[in-house]
């Protein structure tokens, strides 16, 4: 578990699946994905999260508001996905409910996933990756201190027809995240 001022990132329990549900069969939180995720879709991702957490001890977490202990989404760290063609690294990512956009918890919980990767985990690189059009999410890694890679990539598990399939790479450094703080 890590705890933010706001937020408490920890593994899920089944009282998450419903919010989860209806975070992952939101039109606005899916748009950037080729659709949005079944009840039985969600069960898996969060089963997949769950079992990542109890195994390695750290994944996409479970994330909880603080002040009224809802479920408000996942944040965390994941291996990189090896079918994706940058370089290899580990990923930091997010998505929330459409309720708790604009409060600064993506950022918030994000700083919390870095700080494990870089401190309990020893990382020497975290990368996050989006598509092009994803300003929000673009907003959140620069604000994290992450540097935009030169190169766009096509997603491989994108559908190449479809209209987000391009992909932009942000990067940031152990060296350049301790200098940040």
């Amino acid at each position: 578990m890590i705890e933010t001022q706001r937020l408490i990132l920890r593994q899920w329990s089944a009282d998450d699946i419903p919010a989860f549900t209806q975070l992952n069969a939101c039109p606005d939180t899916m748009e950037f994905f080729p659709s949005v995720y079944s009840q039985e879709q969600t069960q898996e991702l969060v089963d997949w999260c769950s079992a990542s957490i109890a195994e390695r001890g750290w994944g996409f977490w479970a994330v909880e508001e603080k002040v009224s202990s809802d479920f408000i989404g996942m944040v965390g760290l994941n291996d990189f996905p090896r079918d994706i063609p940058v370089k290899q690294s580990h990923e930091v990512g997010w998505r929330l409910l459409r309720t708790y956009w604009g409060k600064g918890y993506a950022t918030e919980a994000a700083k919390a996933s870095l700080s494990y990767g870089f401190n309990k985990l020893g990382l020497d690189e975290i990368v996050a990756f989006t598509p092009t059009g994803n300003v929000r999410s673009r907003k959140v890694m620069d604000r994290l201190g992450m540097t935009l890679e030169p190169d766009t990539f096509e997603h491989p598990r994108v559908p190449a027809d479809f209209e987000h399939s391009t992909h932009v790479l942000y990067t940031i450094a152990r060296s350049s995240y301790e200098q940040a703080l």
